[in-house]
């Protein structure tokens, strides 16, 4: 039997973030910041940089003129690449898993938009169709173009992020 919630203690610094938080004490103000509509853009591949002794991966975005390369995880690096090139796994992978669990629920992937860069690092959201409903879900980029790619749904990028300086 699990432990009762009442005798359990609790942590004492939860005020503080964790340690592999990129700052500590107080969070950086953040100023809101307009990035525009968004941009139909399309996974050019999927790339890897080494400097070293470190291997990084990047998916690049393009608009057909400019170019957003986005770092990512080995492991995502190797389903979108799958994706693109329509290799299938004997097994489902996690990105297979999502799609066929929304696939089964009735629910459709309508959109992939990374709507968001702070502290150098993007957001994006899931945009889902129920019957009744459209759903955003925060998700990783990285997660959202492997999901987006196997469900056959456009991938948009708001203006300012694609004019943001990282391409």
């Amino acid at each position: 039997m699990p432990d009762d919630p009442e005798d359990r203690e609790e942590p004492d610094n939860l005020d503080e973030p964790p340690s592999f938080f990129r700052f500590d004490g107080e969070e950086p103000e953040r100023e809101e910041v307009s990035y525009g509509d968004p941009v139909e853009v399309t996974v050019e591949g999927v790339y890897q940089a080494e400097t070293g002794n470190k291997v990084a991966q990047f998916v690049v975005l393009t608009d057909g003129t400019r170019k957003l390369p986005i770092a990512i995880g080995p492991f995502e690096a190797q389903s979108i690449a799958m994706a693109l090139e329509g290799e299938r796994p004997d097994r489902p992978i996690t990105h297979d898993f999502i799609k066929n669990l929304l696939e089964r629920l009735g629910v459709t992937v309508d959109r992939v938009l990374i709507d968001d860069l702070w502290s150098d690092v993007f957001y994006a959201k899931l945009v889902l169709h129920t019957e009744k409903d459209e759903i955003e879900v925060d998700v990783r980029p990285s997660d959202a173009i492997a999901v987006g790619l196997r469900c056959n749904a456009p991938i948009f990028v708001l203006e300012g992020i694609l004019d943001s300086g990282f391409a």
